[in-house]
């Protein structure tokens, strides 16, 4: 039975890779917002986004963060990945900028995200001890299938680290 995990990416920009990598198959996701449900919770200030990642985060064992051009310090990812931390899920990075968007583009390989998130008591980088794993290839159907082949074993690694820790 594939894991429940929660994605964390930057709507905007990477809805259309979130979605290729949702659709590999490997691992239970939350489902998809639309564009006028993000719209609809967004309406409804902090309060209610933080209510709806909430409620996207139950019953989930790990938060996989897929890391583009522009994930990296944004404050909705920054809550998600604080929020998956401090919740015992295992947390994962894996970049996706060489997946192509829907306009058939590939973006630039984006920032660490984990490097501003902190541990509350030490206030080290949660980059210390979260991986991030960069597929090796340049073509995007290339890129597609690394994930595919290896997601679920990233998902099992990043919930026995965090079982750690």
């Amino acid at each position: 039975m594939p894991r429940r995990v929660f994605f964390s990416f930057h709507y905007d920009a990477d809805n259309w890779r979130a979605s290729q990598v949702r659709n590999i198959g490997a691992v239970d996701g939350n489902p998809a917002a639309s564009d006028n449900d993000w719209e609809s919770v967004t309406r409804g200030g902090d309060a209610a986004i933080k209510r709806w990642i909430a409620g996207q985060m139950y019953g989930r064992t790990c938060a996989v963060v897929l890391i583009g051009a522009n994930t990296a310090n944004r404050k909705w990812i920054n809550f998600e990945i604080s929020e998956s931390w401090n919740q015992g899920l295992g947390v994962v990075g894996i970049h996706v900028h060489r997946l192509k968007d829907r306009n058939q583009q590939q973006s630039a390989k984006g920032l660490n995200p984990f490097d501003y998130v902190s541990f509350t008591k030490s206030g080290a980088a949660l980059s210390s001890v979260i991986p991030t794993h960069d597929p090796p290839f340049w073509d995007s159907r290339d890129v597609y299938g690394h994930i595919g082949a290896n997601i679920a074993d990233w998902i099992e690694e990043a919930v026995a680290l965090r079982a750690v820790y």
